[in-house]
């Protein structure tokens, strides 16, 4: 009848050749020309359908030689795929066939569409049930329905014993209603969700009693079905037809005595009572049916003498629990530091004490590491007790001079003169004052340096840590890597530089600098050495005790001179040796004017 071009169709890459969509389209075509309806589109399946009723209920044109085009895209569900389907149908006459016709040797040859098969007629088409001939595609828990030229596939539901099937929907059979269970004469029935149970019909017993399966009224045990029939301290006893309470006899355990309500047993506190037999100086704890004593903190029990006696921390803990001193005390310690140290906050270690604060000195006092110095201005000499300061009279006598620079005599009286720099005259005319140039801003260091000022003139002063070294603070570096294991050893762990000025009229030999480690442990020693600067020998170590050293200038110095000496201390803690290495600026100075 009419003749279409091959379509196509591509899928995921996969490219199938279809027959159906002209097939489909032409057999809408033939149902409108016949005027049998559209409406067999809702019997064929997806796409078939769409293009059926899209041909059947297209209009021709009005032409000689009708052609018509149709071009449709489809989306499946299941698969994304587009058919393009392009017929050109040109009308040959209706011919002797009812769906297809092709000539083959100069006679027409009858085919069907796909679905259905040719009537032994060899001319008509009747619909191919796949779903008798078991040729369609349906899973096994689908069903096979029949269609015009097709099938389609409806999901199978199986619904268990006691439901039945309504609407797509298992729901649950009431036996009862439907009069299909099988409870005997006597009982009645009662559904559950898919099935039923048999009780007996209810009838009235006494309070107290109750119906069982065969509907006999038994007696209730109130004992057992109450949650407390009883109070406490009472058994619950069942009587036919009700219950009875007894109060229940408790016997307790030694060290245990019964409650108020005599429900049970309570544990007797011998701590609270006062029946308890701990020593003086003991701690009574209360314990289940018993108790325990145990002595105070900072006692022990001494079993010969049956009693707490104190613990001696201080030599139990040898060296751990103080910094320095350790005093024992009635069940504790404590600690205290040695002359020229305070106790610190936390009551262990000790911080150096500055006894200038409290002016032990006449007129000059230099605070130092665990100690002090006094020293007078000139004109003034130090007395035997260290302390005080007494006036020379440098005119009336050969062994000073009246001026602290330069003294001009003049009739009856003098003039005293200071240098041109670093000094100026002091209020009383005699003495010279040295100039802070760090304080007045008068001083050239540089904005990297510090400016330090001493007696008559001031140093500007820099430091930067060496290598493997990191600077932590303005005076103080410490060691971040050791190139090797035998570097570890010599190197210092942490370098710290001090400034300390004096002036040249220093009582030698004095002790100028102390050091040690903080905190100390039992064990520590150490071992202190100058390996830089003191290649003159103007100072010299003393080990004070296994954890102090003492820095000493051991030499007068008779003029103006600056020293930088290095402080190296090994500390051995615990067989391990570690340095530390103090880097000191000594500046002697013209001693006062």
């Amino acid at each position: 009848k009419r003749v279409c071009s091959l379509p196509y169709m591509y899928n995921k890459g996969i490219i199938r050749l279809n027959i159906e969509c002209c097939s489909c389209c032409a057999l809408g075509l033939r149902l409108r020309q016949e005027g049998k309806g559209c409406d067999v589109h809702q019997h064929l399946s997806y796409p078939c359908g769409h293009i059926f009723l899209t041909c059947c209920e297209e209009e021709e044109e009005g032409l000689s030689t009708p052609v018509f085009y149709l071009a449709e895209i489809f989306k499946l569900k299941t698969e994304m795929y587009m058919c393009v389907c392009v017929c050109v149908c040109v009308c040959v006459g209706k011919g002797p066939c009812s769906q297809q016709c092709s000539v083959v040797r100069g006679k027409a040859q009858c085919s069907c569409f796909p679905g259905f098969s040719l009537k032994a007629d060899g001319q008509n088409c009747e619909d191919f049930n796949e779903c008798v001939t078991n040729t369609h595609t349906c899973l096994s828990n689908e069903r096979c329905v029949n269609t015009v030229g097709a099938f389609v596939c409806e999901r199978q539901i199986s619904c268990s014993s006691g439901y039945q099937l309504r609407n797509g929907v298992c729901e649950d059979i009431d036996e009862c209603v439907l009069r299909s269970h099988n409870c005997a004469p006597g009982l009645q029935c009662q559904n559950t969700l898919g099935s039923f149970h048999c009780s007996p019909k209810q009838q009235r017993c006494l309070t107290g009693f109750t119906q069982d399966p065969h509907g006999n009224c038994i007696d209730v045990d109130e004992c057992s079905v109450l949650s407390e029939p009883c109070t406490l301290g009472f058994n619950c006893i069942n009587t036919v037809g009700s219950y009875t309470c007894q109060r229940k006899i408790m016997t307790c355990s030694r060290g245990y005595h019964s409650s108020p309500d005599g429900a049970r047993c309570v544990d007797v506190d011998e701590c609270v009572m006062g029946t308890h037999r701990c020593g003086e100086g003991q701690v009574c704890h209360n314990t289940p049916g018993s108790f325990r004593c145990d002595c105070q903190t900072g006692y022990q029990y001494d079993s010969s003498r049956r009693t707490c006696v104190d613990v001696n921390e201080c030599w139990r803990f040898p060296g751990r629990l103080c910094a320095q001193s350790c005093e024992n005390t009635p069940g504790s310690y404590q600690c205290s530091c040695t002359t020229g140290f305070s106790l610190a906050f936390d009551g262990k270690n000790c911080e150096d004490l500055n006894e200038c604060d409290s002016n032990p000195c006449s007129q000059e006092c230099a605070n130092i590491y665990g100690s002090y110095q006094c020293y007078c201005r000139l004109g003034y000499y130090l007395k035997e007790d260290g302390h005080t300061c007494e006036d020379i009279d440098e005119c009336s006598q050969s062994i000073g001079n009246l001026c602290a620079f330069q003294c001009v005599n003049v009739p009856g009286s003098y003039q005293c003169a200071c240098p041109p720099e670093g000094y100026s005259m002091s209020p009383n005319g005699r003495t010279c004052r040295d100039i802070d140039e760090c304080a007045t801003g008068v001083h050239n260091c540089s904005a990297t340096q510090t400016c330090y000022n001493i007696q008559g003139s001031f140093r500007c002063l820099s430091f930067t840590c060496p290598e493997n070294y990191r600077k932590v603070s303005d005076t103080r570096c410490e060691r971040t890597s050791c190139p090797s294991f035998q570097n570890c050893q010599n190197m210092p762990l942490r370098i710290t530089y001090y400034q300390l000025s004096f002036q040249t009229n220093i009582v030698i030999p004095a002790q100028i600098f102390r050091i040690g480690p903080s905190p100390v442990y039992s064990g520590d020693n150490i071992i202190i050495s100058i390996p830089r600067g003191n290649e003159e020998g103007y100072f010299s170590t003393r080990r004070l005790n296994s954890f102090t050293g003492a820095v000493y200038l051991q030499r007068q110095i008779h003029g103006p001179r600056d020293f930088f000496i290095d402080v190296e201390m090994k500390l051995l803690r615990q067989g391990t040796f570690t340095t530390f290495l103090a880097r000191i600026y000594v500046f002697i100075t013209a001693h006062s004017m």
